[in-house]
């Protein structure tokens, strides 16, 4: 029998996991997936019901989130959930996955005969354990009181994009290039005032108090001067979102010199051993 509390989560990596916790914490039964099973049986001490399959996580579920790596991983993953999907079911989509992704994905849910939310949130591992995520949703209205206590119980804020999937997806690309300018921003600056024979945390104390300062400064320069890169927002999925950034900007004949170079420093990171660090790790292309 669905219930409107029981929840599935597909994917339970840095943010799959906390998002997991959080729903649970606000009174959802919550059963969970990750293709690595260890990944999804270490939420069963916070009373998250771990699932063998995909399938045997979304049956009897009214609400189904997708929280994983890529479009083609969520595709998979809502095709093997196919046969344990109740009719009418909801979909709530978190992950990164561009545009034409996207649009693929709600051509399934219709397929699938389920309700579909484009809804990527903004924020990494600490937002999301905290439930500070910011959700960019975009669905039809008839059914957003339904999933809006579950955006509640991850999120800070909802911002409702559209009521037409694919604009949340397209928003969010959008934001991400923000985030990694930021990023390299950062890297650059330190890497400059070293080679310049300047003490790089001089950047950060000049920065600190002012105008230019904020958050996210702090955090990112900490992490490249400490050398702490435990990753929030890995360096390979990072790559992946500076690909479909770059490859919605030339769809959409918009020229982004900066994401394309932004691009080149992630690939040169990567290339260089950390792609499972923090993509802070820019500092270190």
């Amino acid at each position: 029998m669905s219930n409107e509390r029981t929840i599935a989560v597909l994917g339970t990596g840095i943010i799959g996991a906390p998002v997991a916790r959080n729903l649970r914490k606000h009174g959802f039964t919550v059963r969970a997936w990750n293709r690595t099973a260890a990944k999804a049986q270490a939420l069963a001490a916070d009373g998250v019901q771990p699932c063998d399959t995909p399938a045997e996580a979304v049956r009897g579920a009214v609400l189904v989130l997708t929280a994983l790596n890529d479009g083609a991983a969520v595709r998979q993953a809502m095709q093997a959930a196919a046969r344990g999907l109740a009719p009418g079911a909801v979909w709530l989509q978190l992950s990164t996955v561009g545009i034409a992704e996207i649009d693929q994905l709600a051509a399934q849910a219709r397929d699938l005969g389920l309700v579909f939310y484009d809804a990527p949130v903004l924020g990494t591992r600490q937002p999301a354990e905290q439930g500070q995520l910011i959700i960019l949703a975009a669905g039809p209205t008839d059914a957003r009181a339904a999933v809006q206590p579950a955006f509640d119980a991850i999120g800070k804020r909802t911002i409702w994009v559209s009521e037409q999937s694919g604009a949340s997806s397209r928003l969010k690309l959008a934001l991400n290039h923000w985030v990694f300018a930021l990023t390299h921003g950062v890297a650059e600056s330190l890497a400059l005032a070293k080679g310049l024979g300047v003490d790089p945390a001089l950047v950060i104390e000049a920065v600190s108090g002012g105008p230019l300062d904020n958050g996210y400064f702090q955090g990112k320069s900490a992490a490249m001067l400490s050398g702490d890169y435990t990753p929030s927002f890995s360096v390979a999925n990072a790559l992946k979102d500076s690909r479909l950034i770059v490859q919605a900007a030339a769809q959409a004949g918009i020229t982004l010199d900066g994401a394309a170079a932004g691009l080149q420093r992630f690939q040169r990171a990567l290339a260089a051993g950390h792609a499972d660090k923090d993509m802070a790790a820019s500092h270190l292309a």
